[in-house]
């Protein structure tokens, strides 16, 4: 996947604005980066929630128990030392 930049104008509040200036200069980074980072958590927050939903749906109508037999082989593959 191509890493391109997009340049694009958007809107923040003036306290915000101050706030990430602030932030940026005491982890000497430039906007643009702190923005990369902020914006990039908050998507991946939410498409682990979108996840997470997903499978509360699935499990709400088939059963999330393991056959004994499976469990059996999980457990034989980690053994019996300590994690």
């Amino acid at each position: 996947m191509e890493n391109t930049a997009m340049i694009t104008t958007i809107q923040i509040p003036s306290p915000v604005y101050t706030s990430a200036e602030r932030l940026a200069q005491q982890l000497d980074v430039s906007l643009s980066e702190l923005y990369t980072v902020a914006l990039s958590a908050y998507i991946n927050a939410h498409q682990q929630s979108s996840v997470t939903e997903a499978l509360n749906r699935v499990y709400t109508t088939e059963s999330s128990t393991l056959e004994p037999a499976l469990v059996a082989l999980q457990a034989a593959s980690i053994g019996d030392k300590p994690w």
